[in-house]
């Protein structure tokens, strides 16, 4: 019989921020302890746990005896081979292949920055994170950024003091989801949280000096309170004032509760139009935010809508802007290229080929200007 309380090897869990690609992922908690929000597929049916100290250390280790094999066969920092490579890869057990594939990629993108998994690695006694950190950087020196998602509500329960010995023990960034400063909209995702629980969240993250990362997802209040969901949220973001605001638009992928509501017709989920219009709405109102606003999400309609805030705030809104005063021809063509891959730049629009690629394809699939919206959804649905 296997002791579930037994090292059962290396682990990485399913998700981490865009802005993460090149971190070693290093999996402190198991899933996601809310686990209720209505948009959100990831957890579902999963059990929160929190694995113990010793199993995350052991996880350290040995992506770091990878790192010192990758080492001896490298021809330079982070240059390495292919076939020295799998002799290597070859030679190690079958139960190691996970780590040794973390350790190569970590090793290939030079080994600066670790994100913390699953949902929200604060839950963890302070003393428990503190030792995780400290023996990460006493592994690997070198690392500049390590990262983790939490959630307001964990954040607004942890002393000031404790926020501020993470960042000494090298914890440097915060990713929250807020999705939402919208009362009304947070209640009906059941996010667990009210507007001023993420203000307090977010200034009490900032006060310890660290970094953090606010996430907005344009659509959550639907058809019906999509204008107090651009005020309440971007009022939010004012007074909190994060070092990053990143967008998420919304996706309804099946078996969550807003599919359910969705179906049922109690939420109308936007039309890209009214989307813009929205996300045109939030940039109006946003003031006094020096951060940085990124779209780094393949869910996201405009990849071009990221800047420095507030230089580049002008160039943002008169992009939103512009979409929203297309021909409607021209709009369809780029809402279908957008999401087919085929576009990523308003401009798009305007280059002969990739607008007789989208034409294509729009022939081949049925799509037009009447039914984009549903079939941009269903084209969405597949990078969830």
């Amino acid at each position: 019989m296997t002791d579930r309380h037994a090292y059962q090897g290396f682990e990485q869990g399913p998700i981490r921020p865009p802005s993460e690609a090149q971190s070693l992922l290093v999996r402190v908690t198991r899933n996601c302890h809310w686990n209720r929000c209505a948009f959100c597929q990831v957890y579902k049916g999963a059990r929160f746990s929190i694995r113990p100290v010793e199993h995350v250390l052991k996880d350290l280790e040995t992506v770091f005896s990878h790192i010192e094999k990758l080492e001896l066969i490298s021809a330079g920092p982070g240059l390495l081979l292919e076939d020295d490579v799998i002799q290597l890869f070859r030679s190690l057990p079958r139960e190691e292949a996970v780590a040794f594939r973390a350790a190569l990629q970590w090793y290939v993108s030079g080994m600066e920055s670790v994100f913390l998994q699953d949902a929200d690695s604060l839950v963890l006694r302070p003393a428990k994170l503190i030792r995780i950190l400290t023996h990460l950087k006493k592994l690997f020196p070198q690392v500049k950024r390590i990262t983790s998602y939490s959630r307001s509500d964990t954040v607004a329960r942890i002393p000031d003091a404790d926020l501020r010995l993470f960042r000494e023990a090298g914890l440097n960034r915060i990713h929250i989801g807020m999705e939402s400063g919208c009362d009304a909209v947070l209640e009906m995702m059941r996010k667990g949280a009210t507007k001023e629980i993420h203000v307090g969240a977010g200034l009490k993250v900032k006060a310890a000096g660290i970094e953090l990362s606010e996430y907005y997802m344009p659509g959550l209040g639907g058809r019906d309170l999509w204008r107090e969901h651009a005020q309440d949220t971007a009022d939010a973001m004012n007074r909190i004032n994060p070092d990053f605001i990143r967008l998420r638009t919304l996706a309804i992928p099946e078996g969550t509760p807003l599919a359910e509501e969705a179906r049922a017709g109690r939420f109308r989920k936007c039309p890209d139009i009214q989307t813009a219009e929205e996300i045109l709405l939030f940039l109006d109102i946003l003031e006094g935010v020096t951060g940085y606003l990124a779209s780094d999400h393949a869910l996201n309609l405009f990849p071009e809508l990221e800047g420095r805030l507030p230089d580049d705030l002008g160039r943002m809104k008169d992009l939103a802007w512009r979409f929203l005063t297309m021909e409607p021809e021209a709009r369809f063509v780029y809402q279908l290229g957008r999401r087919l891959g085929i576009m990523s730049r308003l401009a798009d629009t305007d280059d002969p080929a990739l607008k007789s690629d989208v034409l294509s394809a729009a022939a081949r699939s049925g799509a037009t200007p009447e039914n984009i919206d549903h079939i941009s959804d269903a084209i969405v649905r597949r990078f969830i």
